[in-house]
């Protein structure tokens, strides 16, 4: 039997999300999406991108690919990873682009991904954490992270610590390597229930979506601040694309659903579009060693009051070490 509390458990994170997300329309009807300025050729740097394989990471790969990078596609769709690959191939890209299979929802094959990248020898100048999903049903991964959890937020927290020493070893002053966290507006309703990460007391897809956000600025934080305090020439930020009209929305109900399509049409950016904010933090002299930043429409941007909690980014940090198996350096 469900209870008056378990109700406000579904309905507040319901109903914080939606606002957030009115916010956001009422800021891309008034204002025009980020123009990227030049951007330096990238000759020469490596750069792995999340979830590459369609919307705003095929966009990210395609422009860091003309720029000159070698881009490697990590995404667990290799018929869509391949399709990608022979299209940015065929635009005459300046830069190398391959497909290298990798589920974020298994720590196994994110360990065995970063095996297969560490063996080839490689430079890491660049990570672009990008995959992600939203509102699905409550589901489980292979290790029992409830799904959002894993595949937004710590599928993408051990990917980045187990790539941390060859982004480490590839950035100098003056041109740092860079982390990149695709964040969004929901982390502003997020909230993180330290003692129940997986949301198994009363589950809400619009919660746990919002949470896996919210971790991920924490995380962004948290790191930019480690990296700082070692002097490593890497840099972290977190980025809000703003509502984009991609895949991510199918799981909407079905009046949302047709509610959505009319509104996506005058209001959502496109991928391309969304993409730039994650471009810009990849690839701009102007982001040259500026880490530890909420970026939205291409500014530096107050994120939740919640994520500069350092004693909440430290918690989360322990925890996320203890679950994905990590020694606390």
């Amino acid at each position: 039997m469900w209870s008056w509390s378990d109700l406000g458990s579904v309905l507040g994170p319901l109903l914080r999300l939606y606002m957030c997300g009115i916010k956001v329309l009422l800021y891309q009807a008034f204002n025009r999406s980020f123009t990227l300025p030049a951007l330096p050729r990238q000759s020469g740097r490596v750069a792995i991108v999340t979830g590459g394989t369609r919307g705003m990471g095929f966009e990210t790969a395609r422009r860091l690919a003309h720029l000159g990078m070698h881009v490697i596609i990590a995404g667990n769709e290799p018929e869509e990873g391949a399709a990608a690959v022979r299209t940015i191939r065929q635009e005459d890209a300046e830069g190398r682009v391959e497909f290298v299979f990798l589920d974020l929802t298994s720590l196994k094959s994110v360990r065995h991904f970063v095996q297969v990248f560490k063996a080839r020898g490689l430079p890491l100048h660049v990570l672009v954490n990008n995959a992600g999903t939203m509102l699905v049903p409550e589901l489980q991964t292979e290790d029992g992270f409830e799904f959002h959890f894993c595949l937004n937020y710590l599928g993408h927290f051990l990917l980045t610590n187990l790539l941390l020493d060859d982004l480490q070893r590839s950035g100098r002053p003056g041109r740092c390597s860079r982390v990149v966290n695709m964040s969004s507006a929901t982390h502003y309703a997020g909230v993180i229930h330290m003692d129940d990460l997986n949301r198994r007391a009363c589950y809400s897809s619009h919660g746990a979506y919002a949470q896996s956000k919210l971790a991920l600025v924490l995380f962004t934080y948290q790191l930019q601040e480690r990296l700082s305090a070692g002097g490593f020439s890497v840099t972290a930020s977190a980025v809000d694309p703003g509502m984009v009209d991609t895949a991510l929305y199918d799981n909407l109900w079905s009046l949302a659903q047709a509610l959505k399509r009319p509104v996506a049409k005058v209001l959502f950016r496109t991928p391309a579009e969304g993409a730039s904010v994650s471009i810009f933090a990849a690839a701009a002299s102007e982001m040259e060693g500026v880490g530890g930043v909420y970026l939205y429409n291409g500014q530096k941007t107050q994120s939740a009051r919640l994520s500069y909690d350092s004693e909440l980014q430290a918690q989360l940090w322990t925890k996320s070490c203890q679950l994905c198996g990590l020694q606390q350096a």
